[in-house]
């Protein structure tokens, strides 16, 4: 069975920092691209990070970020693949929201598999 956990929410105050992290329990292939997404009340669920095999340098790991991550936060993950983090610094209130750990592959579109969340609170 697949697992993706994640853990490190909570809150913190405007400016504050926290650092989430995915356990994966699938053994990642090189097509898979594993992301960060969040939502908030009200709005649709949006990317803000994924990590990936660079496509023209396998043996270094391409990340790419939405606007509102770049400079913020930053993605990785361990040797194995199978821990991604999403370290994300100067929070604002619009980063509240509950955050999903992703690992999607760009060939299959059946595997596509999602964590539970952890929610994130930007406090004023």
């Amino acid at each position: 069975q697949v697992q993706l956990v994640e853990s490190g929410g909570g809150s913190v105050q405007v400016g504050g920092s926290l650092t989430l992290s995915c356990e994966i329990s699938v053994n990642i292939l090189d097509s898979d691209v594993t992301g960060w997404y969040r939502e908030a009340p009200g709005k649709q669920r949006e990317l803000v990070a994924t990590i990936a095999i660079d496509d023209d340098r396998p043996w270094i790991d391409a990340k790419k970020y939405s606007s509102f991550a770049r400079g913020r936060f930053t993605i990785s993950r361990n040797k194995n693949k199978d821990m991604v983090t999403l370290q994300m610094n100067n929070l604002k209130p619009d980063d509240s929201g509950m955050y999903y750990c992703n690992v999607k592959n760009t060939i299959l579109p059946s595997r596509d598999y999602w964590g539970q969340g952890t929610q994130v609170t930007v406090g004023v």
